[in-house]
């Protein structure tokens, strides 16, 4: 009997990580009706990782937060014991502005602090913080004021929220923090590797694409650096250089600079948290995938570090792709044995209208492959 762990990220825009796997293993067992499958969703820290624990096993928690512009959003975070996961995208990102209208100075962090600050009151020891696809650019003050920090300008009252507020602060009021910060263990899931301003800082990286104008970037970058000097004088500490500070429009700035929290390579950190590794080594076969594989995967992407620890347990891994956009001896090269792709089989509108029929096809030719030794598809 064949044991096939599923070990997916989600094809963004089309399938979550737990339905790429569910459409997979229809194929797997089509082709081998005796064959296991165990899913483990995957998951870097960014948008899909809630999904990705709560189908590991952790349990949703829904929490009314304030979204990126002050509305009220239906998010949540994900608890297993006295761990919780919490992730940036689903409270504070690009998904939940208004009818998707950017807001590159005014968006708030704020929404993710609510999220630790409900998991703080329910009881919880660790909480880990998935950040990526930030909605704005705030170095992490919105996000420290839900947990009970004081952002203040001149007039000593607060500043405005997002990033543009922060060209008026003069001072940080930490005295009222919430009091169970200094009890658990905070932990940040993060691949970014960017400090908080400058040439390669967030507002300049990052400040484009989430709607801001060039001479919005600047005025940004000159208001994380303000508001770095403000932080450096409430700490003693200045962490504005530090790798991964720049992280979802700086918030990785507030979470390590003010709150003391530790940063770990969000891949890495989810795999643990879900117990991708035993199941990796109690597997005969791992199928993981992503929507694009593609130069930026070899960069430390899910798929990739899927395929590093099924190397080091000496179990052969294929990845599904909606698109492969690498030569195959790259591929072979990232430690898969073979690699399937949507548009292999359809056209690309066909593989965003309709992936899940066109996974389960690949679960059958992938399993094929595996039980008749067959590597082809690895070029």
């Amino acid at each position: 009997m064949t044991h096939v762990l599923l070990a997916p990220d989600k094809f963004k825009g089309t399938l979550t990580a737990a339905q790429v796997a569910d459409a997979l293993a229809v194929g797997v067992r089509r082709a081998a009706p005796s064959a296991t499958t165990v899913t483990v969703p995957v998951a870097d820290g960014g948008d899909g990782t809630l999904a990705a624990v709560v189908a590991a096993g952790f349990e949703r928690v829904p929490v009314t937060v304030s979204g990126p512009t002050g509305a009220p959003v239906e998010s949540a975070y994900a608890r297993r014991g006295d761990d919780a996961v919490v992730e940036l995208a689903d409270a504070s990102g690009l998904s939940r502005l208004p009818d998707g209208r950017p807001a590159p100075m005014t968006a708030s962090s704020a929404g993710t602090g609510e999220l630790i600050a409900a998991a703080l009151d329910a009881g919880c020891r660790r909480v880990v913080v998935g950040i990526g696809g930030s909605a704005g650019t705030d170095g992490g003050a919105g996000l420290l004021t839900a947990l009970g920090a004081r952002v203040l300008g001149r007039d000593g009252a607060p500043v405005r929220p997002g990033g543009g507020g922060l060209a008026d602060v003069t001072d940080l009021d930490l005295s009222a923090l919430h009091p169970r910060l200094g009890e658990i263990e905070l932990v940040v899931a993060s691949d970014v590797d960017n400090p908080l301003a400058g040439r390669h800082g967030a507002a300049q990286v990052y400040g484009p694409q989430k709607g801001a104008s060039p001479d919005e970037v600047g005025e940004l970058d000159a208001a994380l650096n303000r508001w770095a000097d403000v932080v450096a004088r409430a700490t003693g500490v200045d962490r504005r250089s530090q790798p991964g500070a720049g992280a979802a429009g700086g918030v990785g700035f507030g979470l390590v600079a003010v709150l003391g929290a530790s940063v770990r390579p969000g891949t890495e950190l989810i795999a643990e948290v879900t117990g991708l590794r035993a199941a990796i080594e109690a597997a005969d076969l791992v199928v993981t995938g992503e929507g694009s594989l593609d130069a930026q995967s070899l960069r430390g992407k899910a798929p990739v570090a899927v395929a590093r620890l099924a190397g080091a347990a000496g179990v052969r891994v294929v990845v599904a792709a909606g698109r492969l956009a690498l030569p195959r001896a790259e591929v072979r090269a990232a430690g898969f044995a073979a690699a399937y792709a949507l548009t292999d089989l359809a056209s690309a509108d066909e593989a965003m209208a309709r992936p899940a029929p066109l996974l389960e096809t690949i679960g059958v030719q992938l399993m094929t492959d595996h039980l008749e030794g067959d590597p082809a598809h690895a070029g």
